[in-house]
């Protein structure tokens, strides 16, 4: 599993520019059990596109590229 959270933080670390291009990021918080917990920041708290960008984008992307992910949440 600690593997598993390298490949998820390397994920991200590629994500994050463009997220960061629109003012926002994201923090691993916890993989457990198959579910990637997120911390969602910037001006992606609060944005109405939010729901698209992780659910269709963040988190699609880590379901495909990890198979251990089963679940993708956000606080």
């Amino acid at each position: 599993m600690p593997n598993t959270k390298k490949q998820i933080e390397k994920i991200l670390d590629e994500l994050r520019p463009s997220l960061m291009m629109h003012g926002g990021d994201v923090d691993l918080v916890s993989f457990e059990k198959g579910i990637v917990t997120l911390k969602v920041k910037g001006t992606c708290v609060g944005c109405p596109m939010v729901e698209m960008t992780f659910d269709e984008g963040v988190g699609e992307i880590l379901k495909n590229k990890i198979p251990d992910i089963k679940e993708v949440r956000y606080e």
